[in-house]
């Protein structure tokens, strides 16, 4: 099972601002990478992987959603 951006960051308790940080992009990125606007790249996804503690495999980079109650 993938999830969302967004639900991924939700469950790590992270901000937008703080996503942004670990990605080494601003908040607006992000927020267009949840939104679906515009994709990570592959090294600004690792970063977030870790950040995320979740394995890059069940990120969704294309899905846009709410977070489930538990990824």
């Amino acid at each position: 099972m993938k999830f969302s951006l967004r639900a991924c960051r939700i469950q790590a308790k992270m901000s937008q601002k703080e996503a942004a940080q670990a990605a080494g992009v601003d908040e607006h990125t992000v927020a267009r990478w949840e939104s679906g606007t515009s994709s990570p790249e592959m090294e600004q996804g690792l970063k977030l992987s870790i950040a995320y503690r979740i394995p890059l495999e069940y990120m969704d980079f294309s899905r846009v959603g709410n977070c489930p109650s538990q990824p």
